[in-house]
């Protein structure tokens, strides 16, 4: 089973198993703009809860990508600075950064469900 989360940071993520998949919401990829760079971190990298491991650089400027949860990037996707489009595709198929091997899985808890991120988007405006 999968589930899609949330942080205040805008990061969403696809938890599968003991592994998520991470990227950035729809309302970040709005705020930021047209993307011209994507700086990924490197497989092997152990991260924990809100350490920056990506960049995202559009013409406007350049937003960090946080850890929603502790662990190991296992994989990056690697089309992606090749096809900057693809940050705008469902996590599930290919509009993920990196995945992770979460440490704690239990961390995802403490995370927003679409539900409950649609209400934090609410309060912003």
């Amino acid at each position: 089973m999968s589930a899609l989360k949330f942080t205040k940071d805008h990061e969403c993520l696809l938890v599968e198993g003991d592994i998520a998949r991470v990227g950035i919401t729809t309302y970040a990829q709005e705020a930021l703009g047209d993307l011209v760079f994507v700086d990924l971190p490197e497989v092997g990298r152990t991260l924990k809860v809100k350490e920056s491991f990506a960049v995202v650089e559009s013409v406007k400027t350049a937003a960090d990508v946080y850890s929603p949860v502790d662990g190991e990037i296992v994989a990056v996707n690697t089309d992606m600075p090749g096809h900057l489009d693809m940050i705008k595709s469902p996590l599930a198929q290919n509009g993920w950064i990196a995945k992770i091997k979460m440490s704690n899985p239990a961390q995802v808890a403490a995370l927003m469900d679409e539900s409950a991120y649609a209400q934090y988007l609410e309060s912003l405006s």
